[in-house]
């Protein structure tokens, strides 16, 4: 050991080297490798957690240097890391084991439950801007039908049956969300929503996703198992390890034996997960679906900190994930919110607050007046999106030498395929060819180019070849950073709004440099968001079901043939029912003889439309306000506002003199009939934000200097070495989702500290003190959290639109409203009450105090 300035020091040892003993037991015929150490630091650091380390190894003079794959691959989300090698792993089902896997029982019934959650998902994003993940709700499903119809005499399904039906299932919920995302603003940019464009873009943006997805599973998933944790992913493969039939349980691997006798057997397993779905989903329902206490506790700051606030969604599922995904990244996440929260909002607020005119972007309030969440829309979300839109190129540039690896072991297939060379590939490693899925994604380029819904008339082929490559350019680099970022903060918390808001800044940027900036361009611009949002969000998906077969040992080949036809099933449905909800909400108002206190518009009297220039005929669809039943057909104009605000429609006839206005569904305002009748609207948050994205930049108004304040936030963060993507993502959410995802990863912080101390006699390095946290009962009740939460908010948000609840909505709602854990003037401390309990039943189980594995104190684990 020898000095190196102040507070340094490097140490020089000698390391036995297992890869060069030979192979006995005798210390004494142990060869010596020696190894430099050079620690810049207090002392020697384990060399992959801090900072950097220079490992210097001689062999003897005899051995052969082995060749390292992993050396060079530094992961993006962990300035200056370079791993090793991947984390050695046996699946639960071992690569040498067959069972049955893609099977047509499971396929139908993953196809079934994928509308079902599409259907559901999308009246969700609709409501709210959010989804959660399917995956893990589709496979606690699959497993209750499949046992009942084992209860009748059929056969139980094995375990990668029921992940075929999870991974087929799950793709509804991801294209809801692009299409819920997207797809609105086309209504308030004005134009129509065809099925024909909605069905085109869902399609296309699904299989895009899948296909883009594949050549980066080796890449993503197994060379980084062990870094990117993918939590629900993990989760799902833990809920179907728990539900697994006799016969998968018989067929499991050594290793996976090993693991679940060490957590008490698969009894136990299941136990604990399905006691965490238990109250996960008890919880939720309470707290939701019977108004039991306040979903969002907030505490917002006066005077001197003014606008500033403190808020924490109370759920069990994002509790969950922070868990999972532990503390580093979710401390990372939440302190993005703490910027935008404790510090953006309130700095807006006191530079602001004497302006006497409202500041742009915001055109009608003052800033004086705004509250935390008003600041956030019309200024953060700006700047968390540029920070995402930065962040997302950073990561992609990082990861380009990790795909690179992944493409290379593509090609190498078609390069053994095509000389006939025999490849023993294991099953557990087998895609479809990347020479099919290249095919694939030229198809569907081609279809992009010549498909003429996605366009609007006059737009010419130039165009939509640049469309086209755009849509290409932008699918692959936001599927890279979907699939990467999901490893790390899960699909609940991935800001794929965030990557379409960036693919409309770049793309609507083009479209200025070249001149397209006309109303017809709009559709273009939102057709490319559409499909790289979808694609992105399906990516995403998919790497976390690709996770799930990584772990149970499934065939990535079946998979991927599952969730193309579960994509391509979903998407044919998703846009009739997006048509039907818009027109059940939709609230039309007779023009000259409207109802008191209803407004017809903005059409000016007497102005008029040509209906030479219009194509379209509909006859009335949704509820009349205050006119007798029509059965006429009308022509449709969607009048432009010449003041920049969103589009009207109305229904003209024979003369061009407007009949009805038309108040949509989506994005609408009329909520209740002259006769007292409510009428079911969607807000469609994000759609309404891509709207004002399109709009602002093609029409010269969007606020470029809050993008790139957020740009520059994610340049800093970088060059300070903190990965910038997780942070800016916590720009972008509320401070209310990373919030519980801290507490989260801060709970998984002091069990790992319990089980360090648990295993300090027995020498363990970093990574498997690693691994015992990961296969701790708390990644189980984790898993259970997230399932249960997920399961209710889905059931709930399906129920809520049912006309034969309404009735009960509206008692449970007079209740939620003199509740005091909800409304009372205590309902913010009150509603963590129920939140600790949550916390504390996690904590215990991960300190096996609770539903504690068989001989817990014994184990060699």
């Amino acid at each position: 050991m020898f000095g190196h300035g102040r507070g340094q020091e490097a140490n020089l040892a000698l390391e036995p080297d297992p890869a060069m003993a030979p192979a006995c037991d005798n210390p004494g015929n142990k060869r010596f490798a020696p190894r430099l150490h050079l620690s810049l630091g207090n002392g020697p650091l384990p060399p992959r957690t801090h900072g950097p380390t220079l490992a210097i190894q001689i062999p003897a003079a005899h051995s052969k240097p082995e060749r390292s794959t992993m050396a060079q691959q530094s992961m993006p989300d962990r300035i200056g890391f370079v791993p090793e090698a991947p984390v050695p792993f046996t699946p639960y089902i071992a690569p040498g084991t067959t069972l049955r896997e893609l099977t047509p029982l499971p396929i139908i019934v993953g196809a079934i439950l994928g509308m079902i959650f599409g259907a559901s998902s999308l009246y969700l994003v609709l409501r709210v801007g959010l989804t959660v993940s399917a995956s893990i709700p589709v496979a606690v499903i699959s497993i209750t039908i499949f046992r009942l119809l084992s209860k009748l005499g059929a056969r139980d399904a094995t375990i990668l049956e029921h992940n075929i039906v999870q991974t087929t299932g799950s793709a509804g919920e991801s294209i809801a969300f692009g299409v819920g995302v997207t797809m609105p603003a086309i209504l308030i940019l004005g134009f129509d929503l065809e099925i024909t464009r909605v069905m085109l873009v869902a399609i296309l943006g699904g299989l895009l996703g899948i296909l883009m997805m594949i050549p980066l599973r080796r890449a993503l998933i197994v060379a980084q198992h062990g870094i990117l944790k993918y939590p629900e992913g993990t989760a799902c493969a833990e809920v179907l390890k728990a539900g697994a039939s006799n016969e998968s349980r018989a067929a499991a691997s050594e290793a996976a034996r090993k693991a679940q006798e060490a957590l008490g057997g698969a009894g136990t397993s299941a136990r604990t997960i399905f006691t965490g779905f238990g109250i996960g989903l008890v919880y939720k329902t309470a707290m939701v679906a019977f108004r039991g206490w306040k979903d969002v506790p907030e505490r917002v700051f006066g005077p001197p900190f003014n606008a500033a606030s403190v808020s924490t969604e109370v759920s069990p599922e994002l509790l969950g994930v922070g868990y999972i995904i532990g503390p580093r990244i979710a401390s990372i996440m939440c302190a993005g919110g703490v910027l935008a929260y404790l510090v953006l909002i309130p700095m807006i607020k006191f530079f602001g607050a004497s302006l006497a005119e409202p500041l742009a972007p915001e055109s009608t309030a003052l800033i004086r007046d705004m509250g935390p969440d008003a600041i956030r829309n019309a200024y953060v979300l700006y700047i968390g999106a540029g920070a995402v839109a930065a962040g997302g190129l950073i990561s992609v540039f990082r990861s380009l030498p990790v795909i690179w690896h992944g493409i290379q072991g593509g090609m190498r297939d078609i390069s053994s395929a095509k000389t006939g060379e025999a490849v023993a590939t294991p099953r557990t490693d087998r895609d479809l060819s990347i020479k099919l899925v290249l095919l694939g994604i030229v198809a569907l380029v081609v279809v992009i180019a010549f498909a003429s819904p996605l366009y609007l008339g006059g737009t010419g082929i130039g165009t939509r070849l640049a469309a086209a490559l755009l849509i290409i350019v932008f699918g692959f680099l936001f599927v890279t950073v979907s699939s990467r970022l999901t490893g790390e903060i899960g699909s609940s918390s991935n800001p794929i709004s965030g990557m379409t808001v960036a693919t409309l800044l770049l793309t609507c940027l083009c479209f200025v440099i070249l001149g397209w900036t006309g109303s017809n361009y709009y559709v273009t611009a939102l057709s490319i968001g559409a499909i790289v949002c979808i694609a992105s969000s399906n990516g995403g998906t998919t790497s976390q079901d690709l996770k799930t077969g990584f772990l149970v040992g499934a065939t990535p080949r079946s998979q991927q043939i599952a969730i193309l036809v579960g994509a391509l099933v979903s998407a044919l449905m998703l846009g009739p029912i997006l048509l039907k909800l818009n027109s059940a909400g939709s609230v039309y108002v007779p023009v000259g003889t409207a109802p008191a206190g209803f407004s017809a518009g903005s059409v000016r009297p007497g102005e008029r439309i040509d209906v030479a220039q219009l194509g379209t005929r509909e006859r009335v669809e949704g509820a009349l306000a205050g006119a007798p039943a029509d059965s006429k057909e009308y022509f449709v104009w969607h009048r432009q506002d010449p003041s920049g605000g969103n589009a009207e429609k109305y229904l003209v006839d024979e003369t061009g003199a407007p009949v009805y206005f038309v108040d949509p569904g989506i994005n609408g305002t009329i909520r209740e009939l002259p006769n007292g009748q409510d009428v079911p609207k969607f807000d469609a948050p994000k759609a309404t934000l891509m709207s004002y994205i399109i709009k602002g930049i093609l029409g010269g108004k969007l606020p470029w200097g809050l993008v790139l304040l957020g740009a520059m936030i994610a340049i800093v963060l970088e060059m300070s070495g903190i990965p910038s993507l997780a942070f800016a993502v916590g720009v972008y959410l509320p401070l209310s989702s990373s919030s519980p995802i801290f507490i989260g990863g801060l709970i998984r912080w002091a069990v790992d500290k319990w089980i360090a101390r648990k295993h300090a006699g027995k020498n363990l390095t970093h990574e498997q003190l690693i691994a015992e946290g990961d296969k701790s009962p708390g990644v189980l009740m984790a898993s259970g959290y997230i399932a249960g939460g997920a399961i209710a908010g889905i059931l709930i948000a399906f129920l809520a639109g049912v006309p034969a609840m309404a009735g009960f909505n509206e008692r449970i709602t007079a209740f939620g409203d003199a509740n005091p854990l909800r409304a009372g003037a205590s309902a913010d401390l009150l509603s963590l009450i129920p939140f600790a309990v949550l916390i504390v039943v996690l904590y215990l189980t991960g300190r096996e105090k609770l539903l504690a594995p068989r001989s817990s104190g014994s184990m060699n684990r």
